[in-house]
Protein backbone atom coordinates (compact mmCIF):
# COMPACT_ATOMS: atom_id res chain seq x y z
CA UNK A 1 0.00 0.00 0.00
CA UNK A 2 1.06 3.66 -1.12
CA UNK A 3 2.10 6.10 1.49
CA UNK A 4 -0.59 8.18 -0.01
CA UNK A 5 -3.45 6.01 0.75
CA UNK A 6 -2.04 4.94 4.53
CA UNK A 7 -2.73 8.55 4.60
CA UNK A 8 -5.77 8.55 3.50
CA UNK A 9 -7.04 5.78 5.25
CA UNK A 10 -5.74 6.87 8.35
CA UNK A 11 -7.29 10.02 8.11
CA UNK A 12 -10.66 8.52 8.12
CA UNK A 13 -9.94 6.36 10.86
CA UNK A 14 -9.37 9.50 13.15
CA UNK A 15 -12.52 11.15 12.21
CA UNK A 16 -14.37 7.56 12.70
CA UNK A 17 -12.73 7.03 15.66
CA UNK A 18 -13.58 11.01 16.56
CA UNK A 19 -17.13 10.28 15.73
CA UNK A 20 -17.61 7.15 18.18
CA UNK A 21 -15.86 8.58 21.00
CA UNK A 22 -18.46 11.60 20.53
CA UNK A 23 -21.28 8.83 20.87
CA UNK A 24 -19.48 7.35 23.60
CA UNK A 25 -19.48 10.92 25.62
CA UNK A 26 -22.52 10.76 25.08
CA UNK A 27 -23.19 7.27 26.66
CA UNK A 28 -20.47 8.80 29.71
CA UNK A 29 -17.96 6.28 28.52
CA UNK A 30 -14.37 6.33 29.05
CA UNK A 31 -12.82 6.71 25.59
CA UNK A 32 -10.65 3.46 26.02
CA UNK A 33 -14.05 2.04 25.56
CA UNK A 34 -15.05 3.94 22.82
CA UNK A 35 -11.59 3.37 20.92
CA UNK A 36 -11.48 -0.11 21.00
CA UNK A 37 -15.11 -0.34 19.30
CA UNK A 38 -14.14 1.65 16.69
CA UNK A 39 -10.99 -0.45 15.88
CA UNK A 40 -13.67 -3.30 15.88
CA UNK A 41 -15.88 -1.72 13.89
CA UNK A 42 -13.53 -0.48 11.39
CA UNK A 43 -11.57 -3.60 11.11
CA UNK A 44 -11.38 -6.24 8.30
CA UNK A 45 -14.72 -8.07 10.18
CA UNK A 46 -17.36 -5.09 9.88
CA UNK A 47 -16.48 -2.09 7.70
CA UNK A 48 -12.72 -3.06 6.51
CA UNK A 49 -11.43 0.71 7.01
CA UNK A 50 -8.48 0.17 8.81
CA UNK A 51 -6.29 -2.16 6.37
CA UNK A 52 -2.92 -0.57 6.82
CA UNK A 53 -2.42 -2.50 10.26
CA UNK A 54 1.59 -2.69 9.82
CA UNK A 55 1.26 1.25 9.99
CA UNK A 56 -1.10 0.88 12.75
CA UNK A 57 1.38 -1.33 14.86
CA UNK A 58 4.04 0.64 14.45
CA UNK A 59 1.99 3.65 16.05
CA UNK A 60 0.41 1.45 18.63
CA UNK A 61 4.21 0.31 19.29
CA UNK A 62 4.90 3.80 20.06
CA UNK A 63 1.62 4.43 22.41
CA UNK A 64 2.63 2.08 23.84
CA UNK A 65 5.96 3.05 24.72
CA UNK A 66 4.86 6.17 25.73
CA UNK A 67 2.99 5.15 28.17
CA UNK A 68 5.13 2.98 29.85
CA UNK A 69 7.87 5.74 29.94
CA UNK A 70 4.90 8.14 31.96
CA UNK A 71 4.40 5.65 34.34
CA UNK A 72 8.09 5.03 34.72
CA UNK A 73 8.51 9.11 34.37
CA UNK A 74 5.85 9.15 37.63
CA UNK A 75 7.52 6.66 39.81
CA UNK A 76 8.61 7.75 43.14
CA UNK A 77 11.51 5.28 44.29
CA UNK A 78 10.07 6.10 48.27
CA UNK A 79 6.56 5.46 47.41
CA UNK A 80 6.47 1.84 48.86
CA UNK A 81 7.70 3.33 52.08
CA UNK A 82 5.42 6.35 52.06
CA UNK A 83 2.42 4.88 50.79
CA UNK A 84 0.91 3.40 53.84
CA UNK A 85 0.07 -0.03 55.02
CA UNK A 86 -3.28 -0.23 53.73
CA UNK A 87 -2.04 0.31 49.90
CA UNK A 88 0.01 -2.14 49.99
CA UNK A 89 -2.18 -4.80 51.58
CA UNK A 90 -5.16 -3.86 49.80
CA UNK A 91 -3.41 -3.31 46.56
CA UNK A 92 -1.09 -6.86 46.71
CA UNK A 93 -3.89 -8.53 48.40
CA UNK A 94 -6.23 -7.98 45.57
CA UNK A 95 -3.80 -9.01 43.03
CA UNK A 96 -3.07 -12.44 44.65
CA UNK A 97 -6.62 -12.96 45.40
CA UNK A 98 -7.94 -12.39 41.83
CA UNK A 99 -5.18 -14.00 39.62
CA UNK A 100 -6.00 -16.97 41.96
CA UNK A 101 -9.64 -17.19 41.13
CA UNK A 102 -9.14 -16.26 38.28
CA UNK A 103 -6.82 -19.18 37.40
CA UNK A 104 -9.52 -21.38 38.45
CA UNK A 105 -11.57 -19.98 36.40
CA UNK A 106 -10.14 -19.94 33.35
CA UNK A 107 -9.46 -24.12 33.70
CA UNK A 108 -12.99 -24.39 34.69
CA UNK A 109 -13.98 -22.84 31.79
CA UNK A 110 -11.38 -25.37 29.77
CA UNK A 111 -8.80 -22.98 28.79
CA UNK A 112 -4.99 -24.51 29.61
CA UNK A 113 -3.02 -23.74 32.33
CA UNK A 114 -0.41 -20.98 29.96
CA UNK A 115 -3.13 -18.88 28.82
CA UNK A 116 -5.18 -19.13 31.57
CA UNK A 117 -2.33 -18.00 33.84
CA UNK A 118 -1.84 -14.97 31.55
CA UNK A 119 -5.90 -14.32 31.56
CA UNK A 120 -5.82 -14.42 35.50
CA UNK A 121 -2.80 -12.29 35.72
CA UNK A 122 -4.27 -9.63 33.05
CA UNK A 123 -7.75 -9.69 34.70
CA UNK A 124 -6.24 -8.26 38.41
CA UNK A 125 -5.11 -5.05 37.19
CA UNK A 126 -7.83 -1.76 36.70
CA UNK A 127 -7.09 1.03 35.16
CA UNK A 128 -5.46 4.19 37.05
CA UNK A 129 -6.04 7.00 34.39
CA UNK A 130 -10.01 5.78 34.18
CA UNK A 131 -10.73 5.73 37.90
CA UNK A 132 -8.47 8.71 38.70
CA UNK A 133 -10.50 10.66 35.95
CA UNK A 134 -14.12 9.60 36.94
CA UNK A 135 -12.97 10.56 40.77
CA UNK A 136 -11.53 13.50 40.11
CA UNK A 137 -15.01 14.42 37.65
CA UNK A 138 -17.09 13.38 41.17
CA UNK A 139 -15.04 15.21 43.31
CA UNK A 140 -13.71 12.60 45.46
CA UNK A 141 -9.92 12.38 44.90
CA UNK A 142 -8.97 13.50 48.22
CA UNK A 143 -11.97 11.99 50.04
CA UNK A 144 -11.18 8.52 52.27
CA UNK A 145 -12.02 5.77 49.72
CA UNK A 146 -10.33 8.12 46.45
CA UNK A 147 -7.40 8.08 48.54
CA UNK A 148 -7.15 4.47 49.31
CA UNK A 149 -7.96 3.72 46.22
CA UNK A 150 -5.57 5.63 44.26
CA UNK A 151 -2.90 4.22 46.74
CA UNK A 152 -3.59 0.35 45.99
CA UNK A 153 -3.93 1.34 42.29
CA UNK A 154 -0.35 2.71 42.27
CA UNK A 155 0.51 -0.76 43.84
CA UNK A 156 -1.27 -2.01 40.63
CA UNK A 157 0.36 -0.03 38.30
CA UNK A 158 4.12 -1.23 40.27
CA UNK A 159 3.25 -4.60 40.14
CA UNK A 160 2.14 -4.88 36.44
CA UNK A 161 5.56 -3.32 35.53
CA UNK A 162 7.18 -5.95 37.49
CA UNK A 163 4.96 -8.70 35.65
CA UNK A 164 6.32 -7.65 32.07
CA UNK A 165 9.43 -7.29 33.36
CA UNK A 166 9.91 -11.26 35.03
CA UNK A 167 7.69 -12.59 31.44
CA UNK A 168 9.88 -10.77 29.01
CA UNK A 169 13.60 -11.96 31.28
CA UNK A 170 11.74 -15.48 31.61
CA UNK A 171 11.07 -15.62 27.52
CA UNK A 172 14.20 -14.39 26.57
CA UNK A 173 16.09 -16.80 28.91
CA UNK A 174 14.01 -20.04 27.96
CA UNK A 175 13.80 -18.83 24.29
CA UNK A 176 10.32 -19.43 23.82
CA UNK A 177 9.58 -16.19 21.92
CA UNK A 178 11.36 -17.68 19.29
CA UNK A 179 10.06 -21.34 19.58
CA UNK A 180 13.21 -22.76 20.37
CA UNK A 181 13.46 -26.28 22.57
CA UNK A 182 16.62 -25.79 24.49
CA UNK A 183 18.34 -28.51 26.17
CA UNK A 184 18.86 -28.19 30.10
CA UNK A 185 22.67 -26.91 29.76
CA UNK A 186 21.40 -24.49 26.68
CA UNK A 187 18.65 -23.18 29.24
CA UNK A 188 21.21 -22.43 31.42
CA UNK A 189 23.52 -20.46 28.84
CA UNK A 190 20.86 -18.47 27.99
CA UNK A 191 19.54 -17.29 31.29
CA UNK A 192 23.43 -16.61 31.84
CA UNK A 193 23.29 -14.40 28.91
CA UNK A 194 20.26 -12.72 29.56
CA UNK A 195 21.32 -12.38 33.29
CA UNK A 196 24.30 -10.69 31.99
CA UNK A 197 22.65 -8.38 29.59
CA UNK A 198 19.84 -7.29 32.40
CA UNK A 199 23.23 -5.73 34.27
CA UNK A 200 24.37 -4.75 31.18
CA UNK A 201 20.95 -2.64 30.42
CA UNK A 202 20.62 -1.87 34.44
CA UNK A 203 23.91 -0.15 34.24
CA UNK A 204 23.87 1.39 31.37
CA UNK A 205 20.68 3.21 32.94
CA UNK A 206 22.64 4.00 36.17
CA UNK A 207 25.45 5.25 34.24
CA UNK A 208 22.91 7.83 32.46
CA UNK A 209 21.17 8.78 35.74
CA UNK A 210 24.39 9.43 37.23
CA UNK A 211 26.32 11.37 34.33
CA UNK A 212 23.91 12.18 31.50
CA UNK A 213 20.13 12.87 32.50
CA UNK A 214 20.08 16.56 34.45
CA UNK A 215 23.37 17.90 32.24
CA UNK A 216 21.22 16.90 29.13
CA UNK A 217 18.01 18.30 30.05
CA UNK A 218 20.01 21.42 31.71
CA UNK A 219 20.86 22.81 28.71
CA UNK A 220 17.88 22.62 26.92
CA UNK A 221 15.63 23.43 29.76
CA UNK A 222 15.08 26.62 28.22
CA UNK A 223 12.80 25.45 25.16
CA UNK A 224 10.08 22.69 26.76
CA UNK A 225 9.18 22.11 23.20
CA UNK A 226 13.18 20.53 22.64
CA UNK A 227 12.69 18.99 26.19
CA UNK A 228 9.75 16.78 25.71
CA UNK A 229 10.80 16.21 22.01
CA UNK A 230 14.49 14.77 23.49
CA UNK A 231 12.25 12.97 26.24
CA UNK A 232 10.19 11.10 23.50
CA UNK A 233 13.25 10.29 21.59
CA UNK A 234 15.39 8.62 25.03
CA UNK A 235 11.84 6.32 25.36
CA UNK A 236 12.18 4.88 22.20
CA UNK A 237 15.49 4.63 22.12
CA UNK A 238 15.76 2.90 25.33
CA UNK A 239 12.80 0.82 24.24
CA UNK A 240 14.96 -0.12 20.76
CA UNK A 241 17.55 -0.88 22.67
CA UNK A 242 15.39 -3.36 25.52
CA UNK A 243 14.43 -5.27 21.84
CA UNK A 244 18.35 -5.23 20.74
CA UNK A 245 19.26 -6.96 24.14
CA UNK A 246 16.21 -9.68 23.70
CA UNK A 247 14.02 -8.05 26.70
CA UNK A 248 10.52 -6.33 25.71
CA UNK A 249 10.10 -2.56 24.52
CA UNK A 250 8.10 -1.89 27.36
CA UNK A 251 11.05 -2.20 29.89
CA UNK A 252 13.05 -0.23 27.66
CA UNK A 253 10.54 2.64 27.74
CA UNK A 254 9.61 2.09 31.17
CA UNK A 255 13.43 2.25 32.13
CA UNK A 256 13.82 5.85 30.50
CA UNK A 257 11.52 6.79 32.59
CA UNK A 258 12.78 5.81 35.18
CA UNK A 259 16.10 7.55 34.61
CA UNK A 260 14.19 10.88 34.13
CA UNK A 261 12.08 10.52 37.01
CA UNK A 262 15.38 11.12 39.61
CA UNK A 263 15.78 14.85 37.27
CA UNK A 264 13.79 18.00 38.03
CA UNK A 265 11.88 18.16 35.31
CA UNK A 266 10.25 15.25 35.45
CA UNK A 267 6.72 16.96 36.59
CA UNK A 268 6.87 19.29 33.03
CA UNK A 269 7.86 16.37 30.89
CA UNK A 270 5.16 14.28 32.50
CA UNK A 271 2.08 17.04 31.88
CA UNK A 272 3.55 17.62 28.42
CA UNK A 273 3.41 14.24 27.12
CA UNK A 274 -0.22 13.08 28.84
CA UNK A 275 -1.86 14.49 25.88
CA UNK A 276 0.35 12.74 23.25
CA UNK A 277 0.60 9.22 25.62
CA UNK A 278 -3.42 9.14 25.02
CA UNK A 279 -3.49 10.43 21.34
CA UNK A 280 -0.55 7.60 20.75
CA UNK A 281 -2.46 4.94 22.45
CA UNK A 282 -5.54 5.75 20.32
CA UNK A 283 -3.77 3.44 17.60
CA UNK A 284 -2.93 1.16 19.64
CA UNK A 285 -6.53 0.10 20.92
CA UNK A 286 -7.80 0.77 17.58
CA UNK A 287 -5.05 -1.94 16.35
CA UNK A 288 -6.32 -4.25 19.06
CA UNK A 289 -10.10 -3.80 18.31
CA UNK A 290 -9.03 -4.30 14.27
CA UNK A 291 -7.53 -7.40 15.08
CA UNK A 292 -10.44 -9.10 16.88
CA UNK A 293 -12.26 -11.69 14.36
CA UNK A 294 -16.07 -10.84 15.34
CA UNK A 295 -16.83 -14.30 13.94
CA UNK A 296 -15.46 -15.71 17.06
CA UNK A 297 -17.13 -13.58 19.35
CA UNK A 298 -20.14 -15.67 19.53
CA UNK A 299 -18.19 -18.40 21.04
CA UNK A 300 -16.55 -16.46 23.74
CA UNK A 301 -19.35 -14.53 25.16
CA UNK A 302 -19.91 -16.95 27.96
CA UNK A 303 -16.29 -16.93 29.05
CA UNK A 304 -16.21 -13.58 28.52
CA UNK A 305 -19.79 -13.28 30.86
CA UNK A 306 -17.87 -14.99 33.37
CA UNK A 307 -14.64 -13.41 33.86
CA UNK A 308 -16.65 -9.99 33.77
CA UNK A 309 -19.19 -10.90 36.53
CA UNK A 310 -16.08 -12.02 38.46
CA UNK A 311 -14.52 -9.01 37.83
CA UNK A 312 -17.48 -6.47 38.50
CA UNK A 313 -18.59 -8.40 41.83
CA UNK A 314 -15.62 -10.19 42.91
CA UNK A 315 -12.94 -7.62 42.83
CA UNK A 316 -14.92 -5.16 45.15
CA UNK A 317 -15.66 -7.96 46.97
CA UNK A 318 -12.25 -8.61 47.75
CA UNK A 319 -11.25 -5.21 48.42
CA UNK A 320 -14.31 -5.04 50.99
CA UNK A 321 -13.39 -7.63 52.71
CA UNK A 322 -9.58 -6.84 53.18
CA UNK A 323 -10.26 -3.15 54.24
CA UNK A 324 -13.00 -4.53 56.42
CA UNK A 325 -10.69 -6.61 57.73
CA UNK A 326 -7.81 -4.00 58.45
CA UNK A 327 -10.92 -2.08 60.26
CA UNK A 328 -12.10 0.22 58.03
CA UNK A 329 -16.24 0.76 57.89
CA UNK A 330 -18.07 -0.87 55.10
CA UNK A 331 -18.85 1.79 53.23
CA UNK A 332 -15.36 3.34 53.01
CA UNK A 333 -14.40 -0.45 51.37
CA UNK A 334 -17.45 -0.53 49.57
CA UNK A 335 -17.17 2.64 47.45
CA UNK A 336 -13.27 1.72 47.60
CA UNK A 337 -13.39 -1.13 45.81
CA UNK A 338 -15.78 0.03 43.36
CA UNK A 339 -12.65 1.13 41.60
CA UNK A 340 -11.36 -2.35 40.80
CA UNK A 341 -14.09 -3.51 38.72
CA UNK A 342 -12.94 -3.05 35.41
CA UNK A 343 -9.68 -4.19 34.20
CA UNK A 344 -6.95 -1.70 32.95
CA UNK A 345 -4.81 -0.83 29.68
CA UNK A 346 -2.20 -2.31 31.00
CA UNK A 347 -4.02 -6.16 30.82
CA UNK A 348 -4.56 -5.46 27.21
CA UNK A 349 -1.07 -4.26 26.97
CA UNK A 350 0.10 -7.48 28.83
CA UNK A 351 -1.90 -9.83 26.70
CA UNK A 352 -0.37 -8.49 23.60
CA UNK A 353 3.24 -8.93 24.82
CA UNK A 354 2.16 -12.55 25.71
CA UNK A 355 0.60 -12.58 22.07
CA UNK A 356 4.06 -11.61 20.73
CA UNK A 357 6.22 -13.86 22.97
CA UNK A 358 3.29 -16.81 21.19
CA UNK A 359 2.26 -17.50 24.86
CA UNK A 360 -1.21 -17.03 24.20
CA UNK A 361 -3.02 -16.80 21.18
CA UNK A 362 -5.38 -14.43 19.27
CA UNK A 363 -8.33 -15.49 20.70
CA UNK A 364 -7.15 -15.09 24.18
CA UNK A 365 -6.55 -11.46 23.14
CA UNK A 366 -9.78 -10.90 22.13
CA UNK A 367 -11.18 -12.70 25.22
CA UNK A 368 -9.77 -9.91 27.37
CA UNK A 369 -10.42 -7.43 24.73
CA UNK A 370 -13.92 -8.26 25.50
CA UNK A 371 -13.85 -8.74 28.98
CA UNK A 372 -12.21 -4.96 28.76
CA UNK A 373 -15.20 -3.52 27.19
CA UNK A 374 -17.99 -5.03 29.14
CA UNK A 375 -16.31 -4.19 32.67
CA UNK A 376 -15.21 -0.59 31.83
CA UNK A 377 -18.40 0.43 30.22
CA UNK A 378 -20.58 -1.02 33.17
CA UNK A 379 -17.93 -0.20 36.06
CA UNK A 380 -18.39 3.93 34.88
CA UNK A 381 -21.96 3.61 35.99
CA UNK A 382 -21.10 1.99 38.87
CA UNK A 383 -19.20 4.45 40.22
CA UNK A 384 -20.65 7.70 38.98
CA UNK A 385 -23.87 5.84 40.86
CA UNK A 386 -21.31 4.73 43.82
CA UNK A 387 -23.43 6.16 45.94
CA UNK A 388 -27.01 5.08 45.14
CA UNK A 389 -25.49 1.74 45.03
CA UNK A 390 -24.25 1.34 48.57
CA UNK A 391 -27.80 2.56 50.05
CA UNK A 392 -29.10 0.00 48.39
CA UNK A 393 -26.85 -2.55 49.06
CA UNK A 394 -26.12 -1.53 52.80
CA UNK A 395 -28.23 -3.88 54.85
CA UNK A 396 -26.04 -6.73 53.45
CA UNK A 397 -23.04 -5.12 53.51
CA UNK A 398 -22.59 -5.66 57.40
CA UNK A 399 -20.53 -8.85 57.81
CA UNK A 400 -18.09 -6.67 55.58
CA UNK A 401 -17.44 -4.13 58.70
CA UNK A 402 -15.87 -5.15 62.18
CA UNK A 403 -17.94 -4.23 65.34
CA UNK A 404 -15.00 -1.50 65.86
CA UNK A 405 -14.28 0.41 62.72
CA UNK A 406 -10.79 1.87 64.52
CA UNK A 407 -9.49 3.43 61.41
CA UNK A 408 -12.57 5.68 61.00
CA UNK A 409 -13.45 6.10 64.34
CA UNK A 410 -16.33 8.58 65.60
CA UNK A 411 -15.65 11.59 67.00
CA UNK A 412 -13.64 11.47 69.96
CA UNK A 413 -15.61 12.46 73.91
CA UNK A 414 -13.48 15.72 73.95
CA UNK A 415 -14.55 17.48 70.47
CA UNK A 416 -17.87 16.27 71.82
CA UNK A 417 -18.06 17.56 74.92
CA UNK A 418 -16.70 21.00 73.59
CA UNK A 419 -20.96 21.71 72.47
CA UNK A 420 -19.45 23.80 69.78
CA UNK A 421 -21.75 26.74 68.48
CA UNK A 422 -20.65 25.94 64.77
CA UNK A 423 -19.95 22.35 62.90
CA UNK A 424 -18.38 23.18 59.70
CA UNK A 425 -17.58 20.63 57.16
CA UNK A 426 -14.56 20.57 54.91
CA UNK A 427 -11.17 22.14 56.12
CA UNK A 428 -9.49 23.44 52.86
CA UNK A 429 -9.02 26.95 52.43
CA UNK A 430 -12.24 28.47 52.62
CA UNK A 431 -13.59 26.31 55.59
CA UNK A 432 -10.78 26.91 57.30
CA UNK A 433 -10.48 31.15 56.74
CA UNK A 434 -14.13 30.68 58.14
CA UNK A 435 -12.93 28.81 61.14
CA UNK A 436 -10.08 31.53 61.66
CA UNK A 437 -12.85 34.42 61.73
CA UNK A 438 -14.80 32.44 64.12
CA UNK A 439 -12.10 32.06 66.40
CA UNK A 440 -11.39 35.71 66.58
CA UNK A 441 -15.42 36.38 67.59
CA UNK A 442 -14.96 33.75 70.09
CA UNK A 443 -17.74 31.16 68.95
CA UNK A 444 -16.76 27.73 69.25
CA UNK A 445 -16.38 25.42 66.19
CA UNK A 446 -15.92 21.97 65.27
CA UNK A 447 -14.16 21.17 62.36
CA UNK A 448 -15.26 18.09 60.18
CA UNK A 449 -12.57 16.70 57.37
CA UNK A 450 -12.11 13.61 55.34
CA UNK A 451 -8.50 14.03 54.99
CA UNK A 452 -6.45 12.68 57.36
CA UNK A 453 -3.36 14.60 57.20
CA UNK A 454 -5.57 17.68 57.85
CA UNK A 455 -7.46 16.74 60.62
CA UNK A 456 -3.75 15.66 62.11
CA UNK A 457 -2.26 19.41 60.91
CA UNK A 458 -5.74 20.97 62.54
CA UNK A 459 -5.29 19.13 65.67
CA UNK A 460 -1.73 20.11 66.14
CA UNK A 461 -2.56 23.53 65.78
CA UNK A 462 -5.07 23.51 68.46
CA UNK A 463 -8.52 23.68 66.23
CA UNK A 464 -11.15 21.14 67.59
CA UNK A 465 -11.68 18.48 64.63
CA UNK A 466 -12.82 15.20 63.76
CA UNK A 467 -12.49 12.96 61.08
CA UNK A 468 -15.57 11.55 58.99
CA UNK A 469 -17.20 11.76 55.31
CA UNK A 470 -19.54 14.62 55.09
CA UNK A 471 -20.96 12.55 52.27
CA UNK A 472 -21.82 9.79 54.58
CA UNK A 473 -25.39 10.27 55.96
CA UNK A 474 -24.72 7.55 59.38
CA UNK A 475 -21.75 9.58 60.45
CA UNK A 476 -24.01 12.81 60.75
CA UNK A 477 -26.09 10.81 63.74
CA UNK A 478 -22.50 10.97 66.35
CA UNK A 479 -21.75 14.60 66.32
CA UNK A 480 -23.21 16.85 68.62
CA UNK A 481 -25.79 18.64 66.21
CA UNK A 482 -28.45 19.56 68.90
CA UNK A 483 -25.71 21.88 70.56
CA UNK A 484 -24.84 23.51 67.41
CA UNK A 485 -26.75 26.83 66.38
CA UNK A 486 -25.04 26.41 62.61
CA UNK A 487 -24.09 23.80 60.13
CA UNK A 488 -21.72 25.16 57.76
CA UNK A 489 -21.38 22.92 54.01
CA UNK A 490 -17.81 24.20 53.37
CA UNK A 491 -17.24 21.62 50.45
CA UNK A 492 -17.69 21.81 47.06
CA UNK A 493 -20.63 21.59 44.92
CA UNK A 494 -19.98 18.82 42.56
CA UNK A 495 -22.50 16.81 40.67
CA UNK A 496 -21.21 13.49 39.19
CA UNK A 497 -23.63 13.20 36.82
CA UNK A 498 -26.14 15.57 34.85
CA UNK A 499 -29.55 16.20 36.67
CA UNK A 500 -28.04 14.39 39.59
CA UNK A 501 -28.67 15.77 43.38
CA UNK A 502 -24.82 17.42 44.58
CA UNK A 503 -23.53 16.12 47.77
CA UNK A 504 -24.03 19.56 49.80
CA UNK A 505 -27.96 19.50 48.92
CA UNK A 506 -28.04 15.65 49.73
CA UNK A 507 -26.28 16.52 53.36
CA UNK A 508 -28.98 19.45 53.76
CA UNK A 509 -31.75 16.90 53.14
CA UNK A 510 -30.17 14.46 55.34
CA UNK A 511 -29.93 16.58 58.33
CA UNK A 512 -33.28 18.08 57.60
CA UNK A 513 -34.60 14.78 57.66
CA UNK A 514 -33.06 13.50 60.74
CA UNK A 515 -34.90 16.23 62.73
CA UNK A 516 -31.82 18.95 63.25
CA UNK A 517 -33.39 22.42 63.60
CA UNK A 518 -31.16 24.76 63.90
CA UNK A 519 -29.42 26.76 60.75
CA UNK A 520 -27.70 25.21 57.65
CA UNK A 521 -25.10 27.18 55.26
CA UNK A 522 -24.39 25.80 52.33
CA UNK A 523 -21.67 26.57 49.68
CA UNK A 524 -22.59 26.72 45.76
CA UNK A 525 -20.81 27.69 43.06
CA UNK A 526 -23.63 29.07 40.60
CA UNK A 527 -27.25 30.79 40.74
CA UNK A 528 -28.81 26.77 40.22
CA UNK A 529 -26.87 25.45 42.61
CA UNK A 530 -27.49 28.13 45.48
CA UNK A 531 -31.53 27.71 44.52
CA UNK A 532 -31.97 24.33 44.76
CA UNK A 533 -29.82 24.20 48.13
CA UNK A 534 -32.38 27.06 49.14
CA UNK A 535 -35.44 25.03 48.20
CA UNK A 536 -33.59 21.79 50.40
CA UNK A 537 -33.50 24.02 53.87
CA UNK A 538 -30.42 25.54 53.21
CA UNK A 539 -30.90 29.24 55.24
CA UNK A 540 -27.69 30.60 53.65
CA UNK A 541 -26.07 29.75 51.02
CA UNK A 542 -22.03 31.24 50.77
CA UNK A 543 -20.94 31.76 47.26
CA UNK A 544 -17.24 31.65 47.62
CA UNK A 545 -16.24 32.95 43.56
CA UNK A 546 -18.63 35.55 43.52
CA UNK A 547 -18.40 36.90 47.04
CA UNK A 548 -14.38 37.03 46.51
CA UNK A 549 -14.91 39.09 43.06
CA UNK A 550 -17.11 41.47 45.00
CA UNK A 551 -14.46 42.32 47.15
CA UNK A 552 -11.33 42.19 44.67
CA UNK A 553 -13.83 45.16 42.59
CA UNK A 554 -14.57 46.94 46.21
CA UNK A 555 -10.11 47.06 46.74
CA UNK A 556 -9.54 48.14 43.61
CA UNK A 557 -12.65 50.65 42.95
CA UNK A 558 -11.67 52.17 46.38
CA UNK A 559 -8.21 51.95 46.30
CA UNK A 560 -7.56 55.35 45.54
CA UNK A 561 -10.45 56.92 47.85
CA UNK A 562 -9.19 56.62 51.96
CA UNK A 563 -12.34 57.19 52.94
CA UNK A 564 -14.16 54.39 50.95
CA UNK A 565 -11.61 52.03 51.50
CA UNK A 566 -12.13 52.26 55.36
CA UNK A 567 -15.91 52.11 55.00
CA UNK A 568 -15.35 48.74 52.67
CA UNK A 569 -12.79 47.54 55.55
CA UNK A 570 -13.44 43.58 55.33
CA UNK A 571 -16.00 41.93 57.47
CA UNK A 572 -15.97 38.78 55.96
CA UNK A 573 -17.58 36.34 59.18
CA UNK A 574 -20.85 36.89 59.33
CA UNK A 575 -21.65 36.27 63.42
CA UNK A 576 -23.62 33.15 62.86
CA UNK A 577 -23.98 31.73 66.29
CA UNK A 578 -25.82 34.46 67.06
CA UNK A 579 -28.19 33.89 64.56
CA UNK A 580 -27.71 36.89 62.30
CA UNK A 581 -27.58 35.44 58.59
CA UNK A 582 -26.55 37.12 55.01
CA UNK A 583 -28.37 35.38 52.34
CA UNK A 584 -25.64 35.79 49.59
CA UNK A 585 -27.59 33.85 47.44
Amino acid sequence: MGLDNVFHELSVVLLFAAAVGAVGLVLKQPLVVSFIAAGILAGPSVLDIATASEHLDVLAKFGIAILLFVVGLKLDLHLIRTMGAVALTTGLGQVLFTSVIGFFICLWLGMDPLASLYIAVAITFSSTIIIVKLLSDKGEIDALHGRVALGFLIVQDIVVVLVMVIVSALAAGTGTANGEALGAGGIALRVAEVVGKGVLMVGGVALFIRYLARPMFDRIARSQELMVLLAVGLAVAFASGADLLGFSMELGAFLAGVALASTPYRDVIGARLNPLRDFMLLFFFISLGSHMDVTTVGDQIVPALALSAFVLIGNPLIVLVIMGVMGYRKRTGFLAGLTVAQISEFSLIFMAMGLTLGHVTGADVGLVTLVGIVTIGLSTYMILYSHRLYRWLEPVLGPFERKVAHREAGPDDEAVEARPDVILFGLGRYGSNIVRGLARRDIAVLGVDFDPEVVRERREAGWSVVYGDASDPDFAETLPLSTANWVILAVPAVRPVPGASDPSETNVRALRAGGYGGRIAATAHSAADAARLKRAGADVVLLPYADAARRAVEVIADAGNPDHAEAAAPNTVTPLAKGVAADVS
